[in-house]
């Protein structure tokens, strides 16, 4: 996050003058200042040069367009600027766009007020223009109305760059697929190729013994070293514990989440799935690996779900430094009483540990489908705060990415 950027370009035009200009300038990077100042906003906003031809509207959005660290623009109409200009450089921008309709000034200071006020503080004017013309060409993009400086305005901003960081993260973000998806299911399928065509992400098949060479590799400092660590971060049940009945099962899963992170860094891979229909020469299905990567902020989907995988590491990337947590779920169980109903989110270990409540017990239990080992996992409660469940689905010609409100619970991985 701290490489990426969000431009500030303002707009206006050689009618009023090299004086009325220079203020412009200089209440652009005024504002641009009090919003990187915010709190609300996690993404650098950098200050760009008034545009005032089309062919310096042209050059900025293509600039920006181009710019890898630029992840979208935040346009202002200071004073009037013709909305014909824009047309050129709307069309060949492809980076977000959000369309701030604000004044520098709070309030009209009725006792001076002149037409050089006037020209000069006319963005309700320019920003309509700008509206106008957006509208017209059909352009997505985000609009925010309010003054700059008021809290409100600048919780919507910091809610936008946000979105533009789960957008960049698609432009660039690979899943690996480790094996396919649980066979036939239809939701956990797709089109890969619309899917990257429409959001950017790739998605690649693997197989699990792509996983078993880095385990084979591995050597017994690393392996003991992350067992350690385990011993350190979570409370261990009997059966883990140095001696315990089902002490081995620690060690082949701490090789597994070695051999998983190192296919997953060498590869380039932010996300993944597996499945346990496809689990080769791996002796348990990764809980406690897949359970800790999510932590660390990899996206994940259980029996292939690649699109929930992709959607799942957006979603961190956009959460970064928010109180909370993301974690990859299913809906499974109804609750129905006269007073109000429910949905339980489940699944059978792989729940991410940043929702957890406390710290999470280290510990192993049967699972009865695959037909491998028991599975380390990490057990913990999730507080009962308000949440939003969110999928990524295709119906029909279309995609469609679905957004719901919903309670707090407990959870266990």
């Amino acid at each position: 996050m701290a490489e990426k950027e969000i431009w500030f370009v303002t707009g206006s035009q050689h009618l009023y003058g090299s004086e009325t200009l220079k203020q412009v300038a200089n209440n652009s990077q005024e504002i641009v200042k009090g919003l990187n100042s915010s709190e609300a906003i996690p993404v650098q906003i950098i200050y760009k040069p008034t545009v005032k031809t089309p062919q310096e509207i042209t050059d900025v959005c293509l600039e920006a367009s181009s710019n890898k660290n630029c992840i979208g623009i935040i346009t202002w109409m200071h004073t009037f600027s013709p909305a014909k200009m824009w047309i050129k450089g709307l069309s060949v921008l492809n980076k977000p766009l959000c369309h701030l309709h604000t004044q520098f000034n709070a309030e009209v200071p009725w006792d001076t007020i002149d037409m050089d006020f006037m020209n000069l503080n006319q963005s309700a004017h320019g920003d309509r223009e700008f509206g106008h013309i957006m509208t017209r060409m059909r352009k997505n993009r985000k609009v925010v109305v309010g003054h700059w400086k008021t809290d409100r305005v600048q919780q919507k901003l910091g809610n936008w760059s946000r979105v533009a960081l789960g957008w960049d993260e698609f432009q660039n973000l690979k899943v690996a697929r480790l094996g396919d998806n649980m066979r036939e299911v239809a939701v956990t399928d797709g089109d890969k190729v619309e899917a990257q065509y429409r959001f950017g992400f790739s998605v690649n098949g693997y197989d699990s013994s792509d996983i078993v060479k880095h385990i084979k590799s591995l050597s017994q400092e690393e392996i003991e070293a992350l067992v350690r660590e385990y011993e350190d971060s979570y409370v261990l049940s009997d059966k883990l514990q140095k001696d315990g009945s089902q002490r081995e099962s620690l060690y082949d899963a701490a090789k597994i989440e070695l051999g998983l992170r190192k296919f997953l860094e060498e590869g380039g891979f932010k996300a993944f799935t597996d499945t346990f229909e496809n689990l080769g020469e791996l002796k348990q299905l990764p809980g406690i690996a897949t359970q800790r990567l999510m932590g660390d902020g990899y996206g994940f989907g259980g029996e292939g779900d690649w699109k929930t995988s992709a959607l799942l590491r957006a979603l961190k990337v956009m959460s970064n430094g928010l109180q909370g947590g993301t974690s990859f779920m299913e809906d499974y169980t109804y609750h129905f009483t006269p007073e109000k109903s429910y949905v339980m989110g489940s699944h059978m270990l792989e729940i991410c540990p940043s929702i957890s409540e406390g710290k999470p017990s280290c510990e192993i239990h049967p699972l009865g489908i695959g037909g491998k080992e028991d599975p380390v996992r990490l057990v913990f409660n999730s507080p009962a705060d308000p949440a939003l469940n969110v999928s990524l689905g295709r119906f029909g010609k279309s995609i469609q990415i679905d957004c719901q409100r919903s309670g707090g619970g407990r959870t266990y991985g």
